[in-house]
């Protein structure tokens, strides 16, 4: 195939306004090419469905050493599985995924819906509430605190930490370099955490148990840890502000759920889609690569753009449509590949769950605008107030 340099724009892709409502930006950069080189990054942005699918397979070529788009959170990271490749990535990630599987989380569903279905019960019975705050944050961090055992300082301490964990991925910009002495504390506390600290029957006291008995590396537990934490919980609380926002903007999609709960799992997958919860991810590009007729250089840092490979009209029928009917359980929010999602079976539990008490106990949702802060990496929602809960 004849091969030439990629399109290029100046759009800064980490800019206050692409940051809050990315679609405009994903759909210019689609319609330049697949592959963009944008200048003011310093970064090549892979835009459509297909060559983000093959580029999450391909980790021979798009390694994940370089996950960040400045050097010291990847220096940070080297160890962990987020910034590892196969077959290191393949041991480092086996005991995460062992606690996450389906058979080790059917024991929790129970509990998970009943918090859930009390907590949304609670809020509709008060007739309005800020959804973000009240259920978004409050719900996965109580779950996640209780799965990995964590307990005093760093319970509290999780959604700051969880959330500047995700800002250091980003340029070195302000968010950037605000938010690195904070993830510097998560960082102190992984390194030191010994499995005393951490309840007695944890997933937590779990993956230090495969560290004695040699299933992972030593000195690697707090790592794994460190993952639950910093790449799961900040998703999950968009997530969950997303499902809550788009019931309220969209209420006859809200009503094919109530009327028929089978929808559930493809409302999520639709929500997820729609709106994705991660704006950009990076792989370090090892070797130069041709993509339909566009070469990347060896050496380059790529950007994974899940957003606007969830809006591909080459993939999806009217793709800036919400629509639960269409079940797009291909969607890239979970990734795709060897680093696909490790927690995305809690994430359904959870979401799964929200969307079962929303229905049950609501039948219409009255919303303000959401409000958004810029955020580097997680695209989530700030502030939602509820208005108006109807209840069913």
């Amino acid at each position: 195939m004849p091969s030439s340099p990629p399109a290029t724009s100046d759009i800064d892709l980490f800019a206050d306004d692409v940051l809050t409502d990315p679609y405009p930006t994903f759909a210019a950069l689609r319609d330049l090419g697949p592959v963009v080189y944008l200048p003011t990054n310093n970064i090549y942005a892979l835009t459509r469905y297909d060559v983000i699918r093959g580029a999450l397979t391909d980790t021979d070529t798009f390694s994940s050493r370089t996950i960040g788009f400045n050097p010291m959170v990847n220096d940070a990271l080297q160890g962990t599985s987020l910034a590892s490749d196969p077959p290191v990535h393949t041991e480092l990630r086996a005991t995460l995924t062992e606690n996450l599987s389906p058979r080790a989380l059917r024991g929790l569903k129970g509990t998970i819906e009943a918090k859930a279905d009390a907590l949304v019960a609670e809020l509709v019975a008060a007739g309005s509430f800020e959804a973000i705050d009240s259920l978004a944050r409050a719900f996965p961090l109580e779950i996640v605190a209780d799965l990995i055992g964590f307990t005093g300082d760093v319970r509290e301490n999780m959604l700051r930490w969880g959330q500047a964990a995700m800002e250091v991925i980003g340029p070195l910009n302000q968010r950037t370099a605000e938010n690195f002495p904070i993830a510097g504390e998560l960082y102190e506390w992984c390194s030191k955490v010994q499995a005393e600290d951490l309840t007695p029957g944890s997933v937590g006291r779990g993956i230090f148990d495969a560290e004695a008995r040699g299933a992972i590396p030593a000195d690697t537990a707090g790592h794994i840890i460190h993952q639950y934490l910093g790449a799961g919980v900040d998703t999950t609380i968009a997530s969950i502000g997303n499902i809550v926002a788009l019931f309220a903007a969209f209420p006859d999609q809200f009503d094919l759920v109530r009327a028929d709960p089978t929808l559930v799992p493809a409302a999520f997958n639709e929500v997820l889609r729609y709106w994705a919860p991660l704006h950009a991810w990076g792989r370090g590009v090892t070797r130069e690569v041709n993509i339909d007729g566009t070469v990347i250089p060896a050496g380059a840092q790529a950007a994974i753009l899940f957003g606007a490979g969830n809006r591909d009209p080459r993939h999806y029928d009217d793709p800036d449509t919400f629509r639960i009917a269409r079940n797009p359980v291909d969607h890239l929010s979970f990734g795709y590949g060897p680093h696909g999602c490790a927690g995305q079976g809690l994430a359904r539990l959870e979401a799964h769950a929200v969307i079962t008490a929303l229905a049950t106990h609501t039948r219409r949702l009255v919303a303000a605008d959401p409000i958004r802060v810029p955020s580097n990496t997680t695209r989530s929602i700030d502030e939602l107030e509820i208005l108006e809960a109807l209840p069913s």
